[in-house]
């Protein structure tokens, strides 16, 4: 899951080069603590070695996939796991880790200070690190001569032929939820509407950074399609040199997506990693999370860069689907949506 803006992905490099390694083998009595992630985790180096340094534990950030690929590898490695913290379930996937016990309960003390508003089970397995609403964006400079799109609808007007492009649900999780928003939006026509979207000229790529830097003409890669499958903070990264942003999220169309992390159960050093998940919904990470990960902090309180009052406002109110219809329909709306477009 390559996903959001390249500064994330950089700021993983840098991190996974000046602070922690994953091929290193702890020194004997060294306190190591295994963070499986998924591809975009990024925090600054500084935080690490600051946690380090007041805790003795050194983070070890092991990158695992998407969202889905990341939980698939957690529930395929339950009874033996490779880690012992993990972030990056997501709520499309959160329910399977849960229904697969592959979490231990733990009440950390920082969970009460915004988290619990994206609680998913009472017992505390998983607590929300951040999130971050997939929405439709668009290139602002392409829809001056015949308006722009506002809703999902609208798509599927013939003025808007062969400007979509979006992600394959099956392999992104951004491009999911976006398959979970239309479900919410058009109930059982779903089918229906992503008919009239592939008449329409619909583009469907593998993930998030070959839509978004390659075929979307707001990105700097200036791609020919002016609307994407992204995330509502994206217009943050697309400021102009006026300083007004060069795309749009249309926060009609967006879809909560909440990124959790949880101690795993049978972690060889589950002490740690409790500490480790208060280190993650602490102030300090929390604050650091929209600049590295282009997502919102689950805290509250947390003030949020300048420019994202302007360019990358969270929704008021966000598309969601209950987690345990998810998690009974997934596969299956998944194998007709392939049906539908790729067949």
């Amino acid at each position: 899951m390559f996903r959001r803006v390249l500064p994330a992905v950089t700021a993983f490099a840098l991190l996974t080069a000046c602070s922690v390694t994953t091929s290193d083998a702890p020194a004997p009595g060294e306190r190591v603590v295994t963070l499986v992630t998924h591809d975009s985790f990024a925090l600054t180096p500084e935080l690490l070695e600051e946690f380090k340094t007041g805790t003795g534990i050194t983070i070890k950030p092991l990158a695992s996939g998407d969202a889905g690929e990341v939980t698939n590898k957690l529930v395929l490695t339950k009874d033996a796991p490779i880690g012992d913290v993990a972030f990056g379930v997501d709520s499309t996937f959160a329910s399977r880790a849960l229904a697969e016990d592959v979490f231990e309960e733990y009440a950390s003390p920082e969970a009460q200070k915004g988290a619990q508003r994206y609680q998913l089970d009472p017992p505390n397995r998983l607590h929300a690190v951040d999130v971050g609403d997939v929405c439709l964006n668009i290139d602002v400079a392409a829809f001056k001569d015949i308006g722009e799109p506002e809703q999902y609808a609208d798509l599927a007007d013939p003025k808007y032929r062969d400007m979509l492009v979006v992600e394959d649900p099956a392999t992104s999780s951004p491009g999911l939820a976006f398959l979970l928003g239309t479900i919410d939006q058009f109930g059982d026509n779903w089918t229906n509407y992503w008919g009239q979207l592939k008449a329409n000229g619909v583009k469907v790529v593998s993930g998030w950074e070959e839509a978004y830097t390659q075929d979307f003409s707001g990105s700097s890669g200036k791609g020919p399609r002016p609307i994407v499958v992204s995330y509502a903070s994206s217009p943050s990264a697309e400021i102009g040199d006026d300083g007004a942003p060069r795309t749009k999220a249309l926060l009609d169309t967006c879809y909560r997506q909440v990124e959790y992390a949880g101690v795993l159960k049978g972690a060889k050093n589950p002490e740690d990693a409790r500490k480790v998940l208060d280190f993650l919904l602490g102030e300090k990470v929390q604050a650091d999370v929209p600049g590295q990960m282009y997502v919102y902090p689950s805290r509250e309180g947390v003030a949020l860069p300048e420019a994202w009052a302007k360019a990358a406002p969270l929704p008021a109110t966000a598309r969601s689907l209950p987690a345990a219809e998810v998690d009974a329909n997934r596969e299956q709306w998944v194998r007709q949506w392939r049906t539908l477009v790729q067949g």
